[in-house]
């Protein structure tokens, strides 16, 4: 499934979800159900953008945008990063007020309720979780998913310890472990989209052994200004000096062929820009 689509069925369960839960957290009087179910409901309006962060990036490139709009899945990601912390700052608020006036809810009712989204929400995290590998802006839909699942399994969890002991604290308290869960993922996400937008080099990217390959290139007798950058999601980009060794200027092509299969193969990184030289210039400050 592709992942436009794969976010369309995501969107559309996630909102059955959400209406499911408001209904039964009222029903229920569950404060982590319907903290659960605002969370839900902030989820829809980031999926929402997901989906139209996916369809952005799938614009080919024009004249003012020579890249294209890979970068959108990155700026999608961080919206969603900052929604659901939001969210989460919510949650935790609604938990702590209702540590000071505990009310015992409904649990058979709360549990039913919770145990239902939990199967939904599984089900939409597993069919994101092969995109999410390598989507950046699928992985923050991805983690919106799981937290919705954290937080529905604790409501399963809450409400069968409260029918058992009646203890009205479990509700909160359960919510509080939850939103410390999602803000360790969502955190994750948000240092890696900003990494992104930093132009730092690439996690899977190792700087000193790009340069060492490239130097091992036929004709190349050094490198320096390297660097190497993040376009989107699975999409890095290159640019360096070369020293070439004293050869005819023709046979630059082949030394240029050979990069770019070096860069290719080992590295998959397709936007190369090289500058060949055959004199040191001064050497730049590396990023």
């Amino acid at each position: 499934m592709s992942v436009r689509r794969s976010l369309v069925v995501a969107l559309a369960l996630t909102a059955l979800v959400a209406a499911l839960e408001v209904a039964g957290g009222i029903a229920s009087h569950s404060l982590a159900l319907v903290s659960d179910a605002i969370h839900v409901c902030m989820d829809v309006f980031a999926l929402a953008l997901a989906l139209a962060a996916a369809i952005g990036a799938a614009r080919p490139a024009d004249a003012r945008r020579t890249y294209g709009y890979g970068r959108i899945e990155v700026l999608g990601a961080l919206i969603n990063g900052t929604l659901l912390l939001v969210a989460t700052v919510a949650i935790v608020y609604e938990a702590l007020r209702r540590f000071s006036s505990p009310v015992e809810p409904e649990a058979a009712l709360m549990t039913a309720v919770a145990a239902a989204g939990l199967v939904v929400n599984a089900a939409v995290g597993f069919m994101l979780h092969r995109q999410g590998r390598e989507n950046l802006n699928v992985q923050a839909a991805l983690f919106h998913v799981m937290g919705d699942a954290l937080g529905a399994a604790a409501v399963v969890v809450g409400g069968i310890a409260i029918a058992l002991t009646h203890a009205a604290r479990i509700d909160p308290l359960l919510s509080l472990f939850v939103a410390a869960i999602i803000v360790a993922g969502v955190l994750r996400v948000i240092r890696d989209a900003a990494n992104v937008l930093l132009e730092s080099t690439p996690g899977d990217v190792d700087i000193a052994d790009v340069e060492r390959r490239m130097c091992g290139v036929a004709g190349v007798a050094g490198v320096h200004d390297l660097h190497v950058w993040s376009i989107g999601s699975g999409s890095h980009a290159l640019s360096a000096h070369v020293l070439l060794d004293d050869r005819k200027l023709s046979e630059a092509t082949d030394v240029l062929r050979g990069i770019d299969a070096c860069l290719r193969t080992h590295f998959d990184i397709a936007h190369v820009t090289i500058q060949f030289e055959c004199d040191n210039c001064p050497v730049a400050v590396r990023h």
